[in-house]
């Protein structure tokens, strides 16, 4: 098995280790805009091969692990450099708009709509880990468009990695990671703002910083080349949930002022459900 992966960083080259692990017989090949992470790749073992988009035609499976907006412009070049029995799916965060864009292209029965929900806040070959898949969620969108015996290739791959999957229509799907995902980005990366600027000592936030403060900024760690065209993709949802996550900072600031604190006690209590709902997920 021929295994293509287009974007050699955490989400392709973790990808690429556990495949190699998990198939005996696969070969990955590497494609990456940067020779650098290539050379990374080569050199960490990740991939066997660099590659180029010349020699998709020998492909039995591609994988597109670059950000959306570029998986937006290539992905119908990919179709239509590969052979008839080629699985191509992707592992971007938004999926409405690029499920749009090959809607009518004519190998679309190749392309199968991935999210596996799984990350870490590094980027780059060397920040790819094993079994980064193993019991996380992959939302699979469109199956029914994705010629069966290629769907299930992917399932194969899928279950192997250790994937639980979900099905879900492109626009459920984008409407829902904008809470679940995307809001916690921005959240995390306007608290990093906030404190960056009012702490102009950065002696002081290293020495004051918790790991309640630590935890919650995690995700402003996270790869601005990648969350950026996400954003733009997931506009419409991302600013939806912006106006209720705001609305409820207001509601809390209101109650700070009102001395409220009767009912801040019983907004975060009742917020405590969400324990209930996390609960298993690790």
């Amino acid at each position: 098995m021929k295994v293509f992966i287009i974007g050699i960083g955490l989400i392709g080259g973790s990808f690429a280790i556990d495949i190699k692990a998990t198939f005996n017989e696969a070969k990955v090949y590497g494609i990456d805009k940067n020779d650098e992470n290539l050379e990374k790749a080569l050199g960490l073992g990740l991939i066997d091969h660099k590659s180029s988009f010349d020699e998709l035609d020998k492909a039995d499976v591609v994988i597109v692990a670059i950000p959306v907006d570029t998986t937006v412009e290539i992905l119908p070049m990919i179709l239509d450099s590969i052979h008839d029995d080629c699985l191509v799916f992707d592992a971007g965060s938004t999926k409405g708009k690029l499920c749009d864009t090959i809607s009518q292209h004519p190998k679309r029965r190749n392309y199968l709509a991935a999210h596996p929900i799984a990350g870490t806040e590094f980027s780059g070959p060397q920040a790819a880990i094993a079994n980064l898949y193993r019991g996380k969620t992959n939302i699979i969108c469109e199956v029914e468009k994705t010629a069966f015996k290629l769907q299930e290739r992917g399932m194969e791959i899928f279950s192997r990695l250790g994937m639980r999957i979900r099905y879900m229509d492109p626009s459920s799907h984008d409407k829902h990671i904008a809470y679940v995902s995307h809001l916690s980005h921005i959240s995390s990366f306007m608290l990093g703002k906030t404190v960056i600027e009012k702490e102009k000592n950065e002696r002081d936030i290293f020495d004051m910083a918790g790991s309640g403060f630590a935890s919650t900024v995690r995700l402003a760690k996270s790869s601005p080349a990648m969350w950026t065209p996400i954003f733009k993709h997931n506009k419409d949802n991302v600013i939806e949930t912006l106006e209720e996550y705001i609305a409820n900072l207001e509601q809390f600031k209101k109650l700070m002022k009102e001395d409220n604190f009767d009912e801040i006690y019983k907004e975060m209590e009742d917020t405590n459900h969400i324990k209930a709902i996390l609960k298993g997920i690790t």
